[in-house]
């Protein structure tokens, strides 16, 4: 690929209500469609969460622990089939907006061993970005060599994606502003951390807390572990607010923006 890709995150609680089951943020989805569409990034590759659509099925049916017995096969594809759902309302706004957008099923491309990703069959994609297309990809029910299965969390596909595929940077969209000294949702005195490096993050890791809603996948402490090996390839990382306007937009061109910038 001629040009490094741009690796685009956005969070399930951003696209969607997590406090309803399967209840998607229409206005959210098509606010952010918009600020993709006006970027006019020139190779990009967008990841999704799965919110109220996947977490709560995949917690129902302990999913994250692999396989148990037989009653989870069902919960695998209705956690998987959620997800779908979810994918089919990003990419037709996307496509509603002029972008040539293409659902690609991590469960189809990606094997996991122990939890952890062991394969990825990364050449459809590197294809559709040659040709100008914008692979959709999400956080889903994947297949485990050693546990049978497993949920591959959206950030650690965004971060293994960013490395294969050699991106210039990572745009993560959450509900907070980035990432602060302590919970801003419960913590008055939470400060926001503008820039950190590496080393500087270890230090502030033991203060970091999850996410308090349930999430399979870890909440901010979790995207924070997952992002740090493209980190340390020298890809440089931006957390923004994404239910706010035009931060999205703003971190896509580069502009100076409200966040946090994670860099080696």
């Amino acid at each position: 690929m001629s040009v490094k890709p741009t690796v685009l995150k956005l969070g399930g609680s951003v696209i969607t209500d997590k406090g309803k089951k399967l209840t998607p943020n229409l206005p959210a989805i098509e606010r952010l469609t918009k600020e993709i569409s006006r970027a006019n990034v020139s190779s990009l590759v967008l990841v999704h969460g799965g919110g109220s659509f996947g977490h709560p099925v995949a917690e129902q049916y302990s999913l994250a622990e692999g396989y148990k017995d037989s009653s989870q096969i069902m919960g695998f594809s209705m956690t998987h089939q959620a997800m779908t759902k979810l994918n089919k309302l990003i990419v037709e706004s996307l496509i509603n907006h002029n972008i040539p957008a293409v659902e690609v099923q991590p469960s189809s491309c990606v094997v996991t061993k122990a939890g952890r990703i062991q394969i990825i069959e990364d050449r459809p994609l590197r294809k559709m970005l040659e040709m100008g297309f914008v692979p959709v990809l999400y956080g889903d029910t994947v297949f485990d060599s050693e546990t049978g299965f497993d949920i591959l969390s959206g950030d650690q596909l965004v971060s293994s994606l960013a490395i294969n595929l050699n991106a210039h940077r990572i745009v993560v969209g959450v509900d907070v502003n980035g990432l602060y000294t302590g919970d801003p949702k419960t913590d008055s005195a939470a400060r926001l951390i503008r820039h950190v490096t590496l080393e500087e993050l270890k230090k502030l890791e033991h203060r970091i807390e999850g996410s308090k809603v349930t999430d399979v996948t870890g909440g901010m402490l979790g995207k924070i572990f997952e992002l740090k090996p493209a980190v340390e390839q020298g890809i440089q990382t931006i957390i923004v607010n994404a239910t706010e306007s035009n931060r999205v937009y703003k971190a896509l061109k580069g502009e100076e923006v409200v966040g946090t910038i994670i860099e080696r």
